[in-house]
């Protein structure tokens, strides 16, 4: 086990000493706390407090709300002495970090009125807990000990809702080697079910991305008193729209500060290599707001390359601050608010179009005239994705007329000597600069290669396609789109996990996705109509429009070079084609999209792509996008965590090619272990070199790194999985059958079964998604787990869960070590197919086959709903429900989820009757409390006492009671409030 949590506490407290914290051991409760918080503000806004007003100021000041004490935590606030005067003040000195007050605190106890709870360290700035420090044992998992922090923080009158601790801004947990820290917020922000979303954890890094773990190093480097003060003030940003904290990464902080650095020593351009995924809209959306105060420069704009970049990324920075930043509907506007000295208009979100109009002296609006009292002021401009037009004449424009200007680009691909590309530039043959002699040199690099490293991006499953045909695909050589057509359909639903992701299909030209768009509609009919089971892709196309004048166009195409061309050869054909598309999707989706509005349909359909977040319950799936056909649009700049597979027909290289494969790799959870890649072009040798180019520093590695292992290798490690099951299951004189794990002994055994099943199935997860296997392969597969003991076994892992967690409820800190620290993951035994709707249709099928003949047995529909995570609670009811069927007995859909609800609550009245029963209660009294908990969300304790007062019992043995009844009631309280939160039941679930 190590050393065990009090030398950890004791060390970390002497280490923190060291790094001039204040060690007050005479702060060990929640008075002590508050007195010297009050002592802390006195000094901090200079004033002194009656008693009256302090107690007034804290009934201010605390709240359950975590993110509106945040914003207090940085805003100046007032409150109304005594004397009816206002005292505006504030709680924490953001001008200079250094001049707070920092103290440090171990063995706090915090009483309220439903709960207490001890914290291991906690840091306070001006007395207030801004940062917890929780002290683990090795084998407790990060994501583990964050699930524990959330749970206490959902106790009712938890000390995180009712005292100063609502202040709380980080959680760090450590176990002394190892040490990870994660944002406070409210608990809409953590899932941990089976959809599991929740808020990330961070490692510290260095400036290189070496990580600093060791909890020593992390606090003398990371809690330093300075640098924490300005982590919190500073660097967590609060995103407005979502009503959540969001902790900038290390290497975000490092990049911002290397701007802020240049720019306050003037010392010329640069630009920061941050790959795609990495946030880099939150880094230059800080840099800009840090300008912003700077009184040195004049204006900061943030220059994009599209309008719907420019439309995003401002959405973006409204979302982290709320009207931060205006639209510019056109180049007047822009002009305007450039010489505009309003504050709200120092930070501007443009295109790098409307900004070369706005400096073209030719245009007759006189735009660069008006703009010549800027000529000389500093001006920074902060350039996304830096590789694209900037290289161009507006760049240079821009360089002219504003030599005071200094430069900085952000990008995820810089252009090297190796992806530099000719082009043509006033009659006379040039290359395009590189990122480097366009932006002097290099602030800040975090290659997609440290982002794999880090779990922030995915790796990629690369699956170059093999035809059937007897010859070879030469690299780059297309092949025949019908084929490539039936690929996708045979294919998609094993690659998104049955569609709980979508998919685009890159082409390589407009006519190409025009022909894509008509084969996919006839061969979807014709599925359909040799079998009425197929259930067809939705499939949309989006390309840009012949630009005939129109200036949005002109904008979108700027940087779509293949479309613009293609639109130069028949375009009557490709409005019509696009017409055609637009008709189609307005048909499925009921929309009434015209290609008048292009923008409005283009804008619509990356939200659909975006609405597969959403399970089928809230948004059917007909609602929804499976495949979306491209040329260049979508292909950069373009984010959702639910897109998790690229069809290629179209020839990638270099940057384009990790832009593309890019839109695959954002993190969700662990139905994605990866960004899906199907190529039909055979470009391996594409795929190696662009991996080498962008490596940073560790190229020789960058392979391994990059692309996940091959499938023969995972079958080894699935086979070694299946092996360890099977010993452990030995061990414990049990044989390895799915039905043996209900026999195991004691929570420490189901514990060890839990893990070593998880593990196995994470394997097989991954293998789910691997399209290239070969027939002998898939047949190893299938030896090594068939599916159905697969299946078995998810329901008896579900079981075993379940029984554990109520073990860990019942127990509290007298459960088994084993218990209290295990990690459930439900998110790997929930299927996107399987929902409510599916399991009510596949019933009612059931009834309406003859007995004997059904596609489907009893014990093979129930073993189905016993496999999947979703049915948690409901698996027993809708089991018995099957059970109390009669097959040949038809039935519709409607009529089974009419008669399961009504199974369902008559099953429920039958277990509140038997435990009012038990225990000699009114059972009409018991529902009403049943009723009423669900209904209002709170657990009343007076009611409860009044149920019990006719059994005339003394208050000792009234409470005893009590926890009797309440520990028979408290499964059917949380079945029926189906995961919602009810307050008032932690006591009963720590003691019961």
């Amino acid at each position: 086990m190590g050393v065990n949590e009090r030398t950890i506490e004791l060390d970390l407290v002497g280490w923190l000493k060291e790094a001039g914290y204040t060690h007050r051991p005479d702060i060990c409760d929640r008075l002590s706390l508050e007195t010297n918080f009050r002592k802390r503000f006195e000094e901090l806004n200079q004033v002194r407090l009656t008693d009256a007003e302090f107690d007034r100021l804290l009934d201010k000041l605390v709240t359950a709300d975590a993110f509106a004490a945040s914003r207090a935590l940085r805003e100046t606030n007032s409150f109304e002495r005594e004397d009816g005067t206002p005292l505006y003040f504030t709680l924490l000195n953001t001008k200079d970090w250094c001049k707070n007050t920092f103290e440090v605190v171990n063995q706090l106890r915090m009483n309220t009125d439903y709960s207490q709870h001890r914290y291991d360290v906690v840091l306070l700035i001006n007395g207030l807990p801004v940062v917890q420090i929780e002290l683990k044992t090795l084998a407790v998992s990060p994501r583990k000990a964050m699930e524990q922090i959330v749970d206490y923080k959902a106790d009712p009158g938890s000390s995180y809702s009712r005292t100063l601790f609502c202040f709380l801004q980080l959680f760090v947990v450590s176990n002394r080697s190892d040490t990870w820290y994660f944002t406070n917020n409210n608990a809409q922000h953590f899932n941990f079910g089976a959809d599991e979303r929740f808020l990330p954890v961070y490692r510290f890094a260095d400036k290189d991305n070496q990580k600093i773990t060791h909890l020593a190093e992390f606090a003398s480097r990371f809690l330093a008193k300075c640098e924490l003060a300005e982590m919190i003030g500073r660097y967590i940003v609060l995103v407005e729209s979502e009503q959540k904290l969001l902790a900038m990464r290390p290497y975000q902080i490092y990049a911002v500060k290397a701007i802020v650095d240049c720019i306050h020593e003037n010392c010329g351009n640069g630009y920061v290599w941050h790959t795609t995924g990495s946030g880099k809209t939150l880094t230059s959306f800080k840099a800009a707001t840090l300008l912003k105060d700077n009184p040195d420069v004049h204006k900061c704009l943030f220059v994009v390359d599209r309008k719907d970049l420019d439309r995003q990324t401002r959405e973006e920075f409204n979302r982290f601050q709320s009207g931060s930043v205006e639209e510019n509907t056109n180049t007047e506007a822009l002009v305007r608010r450039l010489l505009s000295r309003d504050y709200a208009d120092k930070v501007i979100v443009t295109t790098i179009q409307k900004l070369g109009l706005a400096l073209d002296g030719n245009n007759r609006q006189n735009y660069k005239q008006r703009l010549e009292p800027l000529s000389e002021k500093r001006v920074v401009f902060i350039f996304d994705e830096c590789h694209r037009s900037q290289f161009g004449e507006n760049h240079r424009a821009i360089r002219e007329f504003f030599p005071n200007a200094q430069l900085f680009g952000f990008t995820g691909t810089p252009i090297f000597e190796e992806n530099a590309t000719s082009t043509r530039i006033d009659g006379r043959q040039a290359f395009y600069k590189t990122t480097e002699s366009v932006f002097e040199r290099e602030l800040h690099a975090y290659t997609i290669t440290n982002a794999i490293e880090d779990a922030n991006v995915l790796r990629f499953h690369v699956d170059y396609y093999k035809p059937d045909e007897v010859h070879d695909v030469k690299p780059g050589e297309p092949i025949a789109k019908r084929a490539v057509v039936a690929s996708i359909l045979e294919k998609h639903d094993q690659v998104t996990a049955n569609r709980k992701f979508n998919a685009l299909l890159a082409t390589a030209s407009i006519n190409d996705a025009i022909e894509y768009f008509r084969l996919f509609k006839e061969v979807q009919t014709q599925r359909v109509e040799a079998d009425s089971s197929f259930v067809p892709l939705r499939v949309a196309a989006v390309f840009s429009p012949p630009a005939e004048g129109d200036k949005d166009v002109i904008q979108i195409q700027e940087d779509l070079p293949q479309e613009s061309a293609d639109n130069e050869e028949a375009p009557e054909e490709k409005k019509a084609a696009l017409k055609e598309i637009i008709a189609d999707y307005n048909a499925a989706f009921g929309t009434n999209h015209s290609l008048a509005e292009f923008d409005a349909y283009y804008q619509d359909v990356q939200k659909r792509i975006k609405d597969q977040q959403y399970p089928d319950a809230d948004l059917p799936h007909e609602k929804k996008l499976d495949l979306v056909i491209v040329v260049e649009m979508l292909l950069t700049g373009f984010d959702s965590k639910y897109l998790n597979t690229l069809y290629v027909d179209k020839r990638l290289k270099h940057h384009g090619l990790i832009q593309a494969f890019s839109r695959t790799n954002r993190v969700l959870n662990a139905t994605k272990p990866f960004g899906n890649i199907l190529d039909f072009r055979a470009q391996e040798a594409e795929v190696n070199a662009a991996v080498t180019l962008f490596s940073g520093e560790k190229v020789e590695r960058a392979p391994e790194i990059w692309l996940v292992d091959p499938a023969p290798v995972v079958i080894e490690r699935l086979e070694e999985a299946t092996g360890k099951l099977k010993e452990f299951m030995q061990s414990q004189g049990l044989e390895y059958k799915p039905e043996d794990v209900l026999n195991l002994k004691g929570d420490a055994a189901r514990a060890k079964f839990i893990d070593l099943f998880k593990d196995l199935r994470r394997l097989s997860t991954q293998l789910d998604q691997y399209t290239e296997l070969s027939d002998e392969e898939t047949a190893k597969v299938e030896a090594i787990l068939p599916e159905e003991q697969l299946q078995a076994f998810q329901g008896t892992y579900l079981e075993t869960a379940k029984r554990l967690m109520e073990s860990r409820r019942k127990e509290g800190d007298d459960a088994a070590e084993e218990a209290k620290q295990l990690d459930f993951e439900f998110v790997l035994f929930a299927s996107a197919l399987i929902d409510y709707d599916y399991i009510m249709g596949l019933i009612a099928k059931y009834t309406q086959e003859p007995p004997g003949k059904q596609t489907m047995t009893r014990n093979q529909l129930v073993g189905l709903i016993q496999a999947d995570a979703k049915f948690i609670d409901d698996r027993d009811d809708i089991a018995a429900y099957i059970g109390a069927l009669s097959a040949g007995k038809a039935l519709d859909k409607d009529s089974i989820r009419e008669g399961f609800e009504k199974f369902k609550r008559e099953r429920e009245m039958q277990e509140l009757r038997g435990i009012a029963e038990r225990h000699g209660l009114s059972a009409d009294g018991l529902q009403r409390i049943v009723e009423d908990t669900v209904r209002l969300g709170v657990f009343s304790d007076e009611q409860l006492r009044a149920l019990l007062v006719p059994l005339g019992l003394g208050w000792k043995e009234r409470g005893q009671k009590a926890l009797a009844v309440m520990d028979d009631v408290l499964p059917l309280l949380k079945k029926q409030g189906q995961g919602r939160a009810i307050s008032g039941l932690k006591v009963y679930e720590r003691q019961g």
